[in-house]
């Protein structure tokens, strides 16, 4: 696997075309030559689905009162709306070849685009940094069990984290930045073998549980919800579920771009989000119920169980596979993001792997463990910036497949010229700013005013739903939209 090259003659724009709006790695990719098959994309899901966050969320079902089937048909019926949303979004980026932020510019212009590409890239860097955190954790753990004189070093702090905890944020820092310099053709590979490390291990983890307790497991708290109660909550979780991903499906063009075909989208989506989830569900009743009826307390996490495995390595093991799963997670959904929005943000200066590395000194010297311990920001500053993410979406896609039927000027997409479809008024489309504007303080409402705390759980969908239905009802009329293939501008999938 070697790098393409990174020199800046990749720079250079078409003749006709901005260098402002156009670079190797904006550029839309060809056709041929896409490697990202239906496995890729399953293992995509393979690995998000069980990262350690949605652990937590599932088994707080568990705490909330659903029991085993309760908990399975509401992330079932979350699992079949998300399939449906990404498969939305995915086939436009299969047809375009292009990433999300040069997708937004159909709907805010070739300048307004930088809003919805930084509220995506802002809320991506904080993630990466907080989960590098949380997987620092990890491996302090993993160190401590082999190295216990290397407790001396928790006990000496720098900023807030032990000296041991810089030593294991920097090493993962440095493995991540490191795949990521290979392009998405790394982040593909490590993805593909990640996926099947981490079906096993919670399988196995899963298997252990059964053995632990003698197939005897309790398959809900001693008072479960009943009624409507138990629906709304179901319901509830259902949209939660989705809405945890309302930053994947708002890019998940900047992965299909690089896929085969619709076919290898929809296969890929669909076993890596409908079975997978049901088998995330699964483990997440065998964890729960197991450790309820071992000791009477609900876990918050897989890692959990792997801290109560006796056999040290064993313990090794598991942990190690926590690991590469968090790291998986934290490549796909926390940093290819911010990567093709600091690239749109300077296109002359950043390309993909530039923007990556400065994302990451951001998510470094932003000390996201202190981030992580502050409610306040994670509520608030990271809470509204996610409930915009719904509006986004319903914007983009009521655009892209109500509005102008799929028929894209992919080479006016780069042109600063005022002529040209996408150069709205001074390169900012006023329409979806006055629909975005609307809706996103509808979502923020639903989310944090007390008052509409019953909404709270479908807060994503109500901004998105609000924001499609009056991006359709703004749109001009009776303009023929043009459809012109970015083919003659476009660059190798394996060159990104």
């Amino acid at each position: 696997m070697t790098r393409p090259d990174t020199t800046p003659a990749e720079q250079d724009a078409p003749a006709g075309l901005s260098p402002r709006l156009y670079n190797h790695d904006l550029a839309p990719t060809q056709v041929e030559g896409r490697s990202w098959r239906a496995y890729n994309i399953f293992t995509l899901w393979a690995v998000d689905v069980h990262s350690l966050g949605n652990y937590g969320f599932a088994l707080g079902l568990f705490a909330l009162g659903l029991g085993d089937w309760q908990i399975l048909v509401s992330l079932g019926i979350g699992a079949l709306l998300l399939f449906v949303l990404l498969t939305v979004a995915g086939y436009m980026g299969w047809r375009t070849g292009l990433p999300f932020p040069v997708m937004s510019r159909i709907s805010f212009g070739v300048r307004g685009a930088q809003l919805p590409a930084l509220v995506r890239g802002v809320v991506a860097i904080a993630w990466f940094g907080i989960q590098t955190y949380l997987a620092t954790q990890v491996l302090t753990v993993m160190v401590l069990a082999v190295a216990p004189g290397a407790q001396a070093w928790e006990d000496v702090s720098f900023l807030g984290l032990s000296a041991l905890g810089w030593v294991c944020f920097v090493v993962l820092w440095v493995v991540q930045v490191g795949i990521l310099l290979y392009g998405m053709d790394g982040i593909r590979r490590y993805e593909a073998f990640a996926g099947p490390v981490v079906l096993v291990t919670l399988a196995v983890l899963a298997g252990w549980m059964l053995w632990q307790t003698g197939g005897d497991i309790a398959w809900s708290v001693p008072e479960p919800l009943t009624g409507g109660s138990m629906w709304v909550q179901i319901l509830a979780g259902a949209s939660l579920w989705t809405a945890i991903y309302g930053t994947f499906v708002l890019n998940f063009c900047d992965f299909t771009r690089n896929s085969t075909s619709r076919a290898a989208i929809r296969r890929g989506s669909f076993w890596g989000i409908l079975p997978n989830t049901l088998f995330f569900g699964f483990v997440v009743v065998v964890l729960a119920g197991g450790q309820f009826r071992i000791d009477g307390q609900v876990i918050s996490s897989p890692s959990d169980v792997v801290n109560t495995i006796p056999n040290t390595a064993l313990l090794l093991l598991a942990s190690a596979a926590l690991l590469v799963l968090t790291v998986a997670v934290n490549l796909m959904a926390n940093f290819v993001a911010p990567c093709y929005a600091l690239s749109n943000l300077l296109p002359t200066v950043l390309n993909f792997r530039r923007a990556g590395i400065v994302s990451a000194v951001i998510g470094l010297v932003i000390l996201p463990w202190n981030l992580y311990d502050n409610p306040v920001v994670i509520v608030y500053f990271l809470g509204v910036l996610g409930a915009l993410l719904g509006p986004l979406f319903g914007i983009v896609m009521a655009d892209y497949w109500l509005v102008r039927r799929g028929r894209i000027d992919v080479p006016a997409l780069y042109s600063e010229d005022p002529g040209d479809a996408y150069h709205y008024r001074s390169g900012v489309n006023p329409r979806a700013v006055a629909v975005f504007v609307p809706s996103a303080a509808l979502a923020v409402a639903a989310g944090f005013v007390p008052a509409w705390e019953p909404v709270a759980p479908f807060s994503w969908f109500l901004g998105a739903a609000v924001a499609a239905v009056l991006t359709v009802a703004v749109a001009p009329r009776g303009i023929e939209y043009r459809s012109v293939s970015g083919e003659h501008i476009a660059v190798r999938s394996s060159e990104h």
